[in-house]
Formats: structure tokens, C-alpha cells, sequence
């Protein structure tokens, strides 16, 4: 699928027949004060220690205002835009992952008592969480999870209980990273009902000639609402034209691309070979890449006494498969060397994934590229392995 017919296809599905709202930055902190208002605690973008980070806000002076990033492999770096917009950077360093699948979870604690011992009851569940500003490549992220924890037999209930009740404002990419390539996988750059998680409602910022604005697509009765009660009106045409071409922009400005034709037969079928090796040469298996990426979902489970030994506790905590402990079973490590962990990786995202869950386990987001100390590029690795795939059958043209 080519860049431009994909953004066009976006724009057509995204206009057709929904609800379009217009609001300003007062009409966005009177969404942000009304979820506040209903017991949500709201979780935006906000600036810390050089870098975009999820954190509680109550008000649109939290969020990043004026700010805009600058990404390649192994680089991140805040700049100061020339204009206001609030939403003016690429995907940040955390997703929405760690909301909803905490890094750490208590599972049970028990203490001693005189007959044995006894299970203490858990703690009550929080305030409910509002997602602000989720980027689309993100809602994907969360559908993968959505299928993976609670789509079969055994559900993860604690991360059932926190998406069931979320409120979701998703938010269109306008200014892809220099690692994006979420329309290479399909994901981005602006959400559309039924591509990922749902949402309730999904923002484009617009900073044209006009004032500053944010066309809103309600997607649920809540979020219907939601913008009943803070007064917006419906969006004008030309508005949502405008939206349309927020997202065919950015489609078409991502920094890196992956061809997916063939991917995962292609990725079956290199387990020999020498791209691995060199890889390894560079990767730290330092786990980087997992901990950023939205979809990993790998855990461990970690049981603890205290010293008196009267109490007990079970966490789980995110693991991955760079651990060299990972893979360990009776009588040793499974995957021993960094290149067998990187392969293990890989192929899973691109090509086994497919095989348990149906798409892709790579959303397209570039965390991985980012934040990877060493600078690999997932897509470029990707590029290798096709190009040695292509040389025999170059070799033997005349």
C-alpha cells in the first residue's frame, strides 16, 4: 500500500459519516476539569528530565505546549517549537502500556497465622483512568494487549478491571519522529474505530490561519457526552477537510519505512543467517528495546518473605527476552548468546506473532530505534535480511 493511498483511505474512513466537534484550548481544559469532575485521574503528556513522559495533569499548562522532539536511532531530544501546539511531537518515551500493565503489580500477600496461614485481602481498586493524547500507533499497542491478556482462557482480571474502565483521547500524530513508520504497519497516524483499541474520543490539532482548535471525532456514547457538557459545537467542513490533511501530511513524512510484503516467511527463513551475527556484534542485549516498546508483554514472577518470615508476597514484574535468564530452564540458558536473543525478538514481532495473535507485534511507533543505546534500527536490520534474501536471484541474472 503506497503512502499516498493510505492516507487518503484514512482521511475518506475518518470523515464518513461521524461526529465531528470543534473546541479551543479552553474547551480542552473543560474536558480535562469535567473528567477530573467525574473521578477520573487524567494522564497526559507532560515535560520531564529532557524528555515527554506520561503523568497525572489536571490542567492544559501540564502538557507540552510549544514543545516538539527530534528523533533518529539512538537520539532523543526536546526543542522549542515556533507555535503553541500541544501535541506538537511524535510518540513519546512511555506509551499507555505502563497505565494499564503496571512494570510492577502485587498479586497476593499473605502473613502467618495460628492455624497456617492466610491470604490478605487485596487493595481496593483506584480512581479510574483518562488517557489523554494517545497516539494511534499506541491504541494499536493496546488492542495487541487487549487480545494477548484478556482474549483467552485465562484473562489477566486486573488489566481487564483497568481498561473497562478507562475514558480514551486519542489524538492524531501531525509530526512523526524521524524513527515513525506506523503507516508502514497500518497503525497511524490517526485513529480510526475499529483499527486497535477504541477510544472515545480523537483529537487533531489545528494551527492554521485560523485560531488555535482541536476537531474532535466522538466515538462513544461517553464521549458524546462529554462534549454535550463542555459546550462544543460541530466542527465546519473546512475544519475537518483540515483534519484530513494533518493526517495525509504526516503519512507522508515518516522517517523510516518497513516492507512487510513477505515479512514473516522471509524471517523464517534467516535463521542462518549472517545478519544475525553482525547485529550481535553491536547489540548491549541491555533490554532497552522491550522496556519502550508498547506491545511487550513478558513478565516474571518474583515471591518475597520479610525477615521475621510471617510474611509473604508475590509480584510480577516486566521481564524480556534479552535476560539471559529468560530462557532458562533445567540444565541451562535456551538462548545463550546475544545473537540468538536478538533473533528471538525480532521474529517474534515480525513473523510468529502473526501466528498467535493475527498481526504484527510491532505497531510501528520507533521507541525501539530511539532509545536503543547502540543506535540499531529495527527496520534497517529488516532491510538487511531482504537484501541478502534478493542476491542470489541477482547474482544469477546476466
Amino acid at each position: 500500500m503506497s503512502v499516498t493511498r493510505q492516507g487518503a483511505t484514512v482521511g475518506e474512513q475518518w470523515s464518513h459519516g461521524a461526529d465531528h466537534r470543534v473546541i479551543d484550548v479552553a474547551g480542552l481544559q473543560a474536558v480535562i476539569d469535567r473528567l477530573v469532575g467525574r473521578g477520573y485521574v487524567v494522564i497526559g503528556p507532560t515535560v520531564q528530565s529532557g524528555a515527554i513522559v506520561n503523568a497525572p495533569v489536571t490542567t492544559v499548562e501540564e502538557l507540552p505546549r510549544g514543545w516538539g522532539d527530534d528523533q533518529d536511532a539512538g537520539t532523543y531530544r526536546l526543542r522549542r517549537r515556533d507555535d503553541d501546539a500541544i501535541f506538537g511531537f511524535a510518540a513519546g518515551a512511555q506509551s499507555a502500556k505502563p497505565v494499564f500493565f503496571p512494570a510492577e503489580e502485587l498479586l497476593w500477600r499473605g502473613h502467618r497465622t495460628e492455624d497456617g496461614f492466610a491470604v490478605d485481602p487485596g487493595e481496593p481498586p483506584g480512581s479510574p483512568y483518562a488517557l489523554l493524547g494517545v497516539r494511534s500507533c499506541d491504541l494499536s499497542a493496546i488492542g495487541i494487549h487487549d487480545t494477548v491478556l484478556t482474549g483467552r482462557a485465562h484473562a489477566d482480571v486486573a488489566y481487564a478491571a483497568r481498561r473497562a474502565a478507562a475514558f480514551v483521547v486519542a489524538v492524531t500524530c501531525s509530526d512523526p519522529s524521524g524513527t515513525c513508520f506506523c503507516a508502514s504497519m497500518e497503525t497511524g497516524p490517526r485513529p480510526e474505530q475499529g483499527r486497535g483499541a477504541p477510544y472515545d474520543l480523537s483529537l487533531t490539532e489545528l494551527l492554521d490561519d485560523g485560531p488555535h482548535r482541536f476537531v474532535v471525532e466522538v466515538a462513544s456514547d461517553r464521549g458524546t457526552d462529554l462534549m454535550d457538557e463542555v459546550g462544543a459545537e460541530p466542527a465546519a467542513a473546512e475544519d475537518v477537510a483540515s483534519a484530513d490533511r494533518v493526517a495525509v501530511d504526516a503519512t507522508e513524512r515518516m522517517g523510516r519505512r518497513l516492507d512487510t510484503a513477505g515479512l514473516k516467511d522471509l524471517l523464517y527463513a534467516a535463521a542462518d543467517s549472517p545478519v544475525w551475527d553482525d547485529v550481535a556484534t553491536r547489540c548491549l542485549a541491555c533490554g532497552n528495546c522491550t522496556a519502550v516498546c508498547p506491545t511487550c508483554f513478558c513478565t516474571d514472577v518474583e515471591d518475597v518473605t520479610d525477615l521475621t518470615g510471617d510474611v509473604a508476597a508475590r509480584t510480577r514484574v516486566w521481564d524480556s527476552c534479552f535476560d539471559a535468564d529468560y530462557s532458562w530452564i533445567h540444565g541451562g540458558t535456551v538462548r545463550a548468546s546475544t545473537k540468538a536473543r536478538y533473533r528471538q525478538w525480532m521474529t517474534h514481532k515480525l513473523a510468529s506473532w502473526v501466528d498467535q495473535f493475527g498481526t504484527f507485534g510491532c505497531v510501528g511507533c520507533g521507541r525501539c530505534v530511539t532509545w536503543c543505546p547502540a543506535a540499531i534500527d529495527i527496520t534497517a536490520e529488516a532491510a538487511a535480511l531482504r537484501a541478502e534474501a534478493e542476491q542470489p536471484e541477482q547474482e544469477e541474472q546476466p
